[in-house]
């Protein structure tokens, strides 16, 4: 396993992996919290007794919401649980699409993303193939 990396023609020791690695298990654990406290008030909505239609469609647009909510939440322990993949394999920070260095401010934004700044656009706009 390669213990250091470039990124932007600097090069990424250990440290720096470990620094990313504890910040990536950090967010994973606060959207597990999070997933799991809206699992819970998604239940509590669902099992509140409703006595108009009013409070049925607040009920349901309550639980509609924290459901996704906990949609975009596992979709980014997803993205982590990748990124931890990265990390192991010596890939991380590098765009998984053109391969050129993640700059070190990108990945300390959102250290589990696998493209750069330019691939991410194109990705966003579905032009990434």
């Amino acid at each position: 396993m390669p213990t250091s990396l470039k990124t932007n023609g600097a090069k990424m020791n250990k440290k720096d992996l470990e620094k990313f690695r504890r910040a990536l298990g950090e967010k994973k654990a606060e959207l597990s919290r999070e997933i799991g406290k809206n699992k819970d008030a998604g239940e509590e909505t669902a099992e509140e007794s409703t006595q108009d239609i009013a409070d049925k469609a607040t009920s349901s647009y309550t639980k509609e919401f924290l459901f996704s909510l906990s949609d975009g939440e596992r979709r980014v322990l997803g993205e982590i649980d990748e990124a931890l993949i990265r990390l192991d394999d010596g890939t991380f920070g590098t765009c998984a699409h053109c391969a050129t260095p993640i700059s070190e401010k990108r990945l300390s934004a959102v250290p589990w993303t696998p493209y750069c700044v330019d691939c991410m656009e194109l990705a966003e706009k579905g032009m990434l193939g």
